[in-house]
């Protein structure tokens, strides 16, 4: 499915690819997919943005934010002109500490285990983000607080994971109804990792996402062949 609106002089505001589904309480929930980490989730005419970045979608033509969540502060992730392109004087922005400066403070500035309820219908539960492989840790160090997110929408828990590898933190996540996990080389989570971590979390969804733009490309059919059983696997075009 995708989102179709419409906005004065007939202009019609560019389409992605969607899936609608239906949380705990009933709610229709619709997650939009643009690329690599940008998406957004809309319910009940609400619409939360998760790292939108201008290069992958026309953010001036879709509907406004009432929340944004940034994870962190990497050009591919936090995006001033796109938050934006988005924003009216009512959008909450929530985000890790050192986006939060770009910012100039004025957002939900977001720690590993911090836990904000920017809306009546969002709970915000920031979960530590980084890298844990030897060569690896300059990437996403633990010290600077990168955050992944579990959005609580409809009952539902959906957890977006930022960029991280499978920590003990995110290991320890239960009662996760949908994921999204990165599984990109050298960054983030190799498809092993990203195995492992479905196979600790259990989700009944699990969306990978944040891969392509490297060289090293990633097997999705591989990752896809190895949780059969274990969850649903659902590749949307995120590269």
């Amino acid at each position: 499915m995708s989102i179709l609106s419409f906005f004065g002089c007939g202009k019609k505001a560019p389409e992605y690819p969607a899936d609608t589904l239906t949380t705990r309480d009933g709610t229709q929930l619709t997650i939009t997919f643009f690329k690599h980490a940008s998406l957004s989730l809309e319910a009940d005419g609400k619409y939360i943005y998760v790292d939108p970045v201008s290069g992958y979608a026309d953010y001036a033509a879709l509907p406004k934010a009432d929340v944004v969540l940034v994870t962190h502060s990497h050009y591919d992730h936090l995006d001033v002109a796109a938050v934006e392109a988005l924003q009216t004087p009512q959008t909450e922005i929530l985000c890790d500490r050192t986006s939060a400066e770009a910012f100039e403070m004025n957002c939900y500035t977001m720690r590993p285990g911090s836990v904000a309820t920017p809306r009546d219908y969002l709970k915000v539960e920031a979960v530590a983000a980084y890298n844990t492989s030897a060569g690896h840790l300059q990437f996403h160090p633990k010290d600077r607080e990168d955050c992944g997110y579990i959005l609580t929408v409809g009952g539902s828990r959906i957890y977006i994971a930022g960029d991280t590898e499978p920590t003990p933190e995110l290991k320890a996540l239960k009662n996760i109804d949908i994921a999204f996990l990165p599984v990109n080389q050298p960054y983030t989570m190799t498809v092993e990792q990203a195995v492992e971590a479905v196979k600790a979390i259990r989700p009944a969804i699990f969306y990978p996402y944040h891969y392509g733009e490297v060289e090293e490309k990633t097997d999705i059919n591989r990752l896809v062949r190895e949780l059969e059983g274990v969850t649903e696997v659902r590749v949307r075009p995120m590269e």
